[in-house]
């Protein structure tokens, strides 16, 4: 597998309990590289934007509600297969199905609380990247 990038969202519930570096970290082992990095304050129409291909379900509300709650830290991980690494490190969407040692496991609260969030595919990592970082805040 080639290098790639991806991105990911350490979310409000990880933020809140200061889990960023202990998540950080767990990447880093795993062989990504953080290669762009920032904690900011989601407005609802950032959110509502950025999670638009939900708003016809029901959770629309409550999940945009959840990720202005309280600051996220938004990252470009890079590597091998970084995609598929990321998703393995973060472990199944519900912290009960999670594998031991990911950050689900470990953090995450519930099924809407799951602490993290990872591009599915490198069309979706490449739009999600550029939803929040711009050329300039991208270095190799």
């Amino acid at each position: 597998m080639a290098t790639q990038r991806t991105f990911s969202i350490i979310k409000p519930d990880a933020t809140k309990r200061n889990l960023t570096g202990a998540i950080a970290a767990k990447f880093e082992a795993a062989g990504l590289r953080i290669v762009a990095s920032k904690r900011i304050q989601l407005t609802l129409a950032q959110a509502q934007s950025f999670y638009g291909v939900h708003s016809e379900r029901p959770f629309f509300g409550e999940l945009c509600d959840f990720m202005i709650s309280e600051p996220i830290v938004v990252q470009v991980l890079e590597g091998e297969d970084a995609i598929a690494k990321n998703r393995e490190v973060m472990g199944a969407t519900n912290p009960a199905d999670a594998d031991a040692g990911t950050i689900r496991k470990e953090y995450a609260l519930s099924i809407g609380e799951n602490s993290v969030h990872g591009s599915d595919a490198p069309e979706t990592a490449a739009e999600e990247i550029a939803f929040f970082f711009s050329g300039l805040e991208l270095v190799g």
